[in-house]
């Protein structure tokens, strides 16, 4: 068994495996707006001049933001589902 199927068989449960955090943030974006999205998550890449570039750097270098915009990504998709 290689290692990929080890991975996926771990996380049977885990709603964000396989997403990749650029597709979580561009949804994000589409549905709230830059604006909308620094109100509800209060951090500079998404107030002073926001971009997906340094909003992807800034959250993989910062747990704790990401893991902020990981549960809202997850209370959207769950409202849609």
């Amino acid at each position: 068994m290689d290692n990929q199927s080890n991975t996926s068989k771990k996380q049977p449960n885990n709603p964000l495996h396989g997403m990749k955090l650029l597709t979580i943030l561009e949804l994000l974006v589409d549905q709230y707006g830059w604006e909308e999205l620094a109100n509800k998550i209060s951090i500079n890449c998404f107030k002073n001049d926001p971009s997906i570039k340094s909003s992807l750097k800034f959250l993989r270098k910062t747990q704790w933001a990401r893991d902020k915009v990981e549960q809202l990504y997850l209370e959207l998709d769950k409202r849609k589902g």
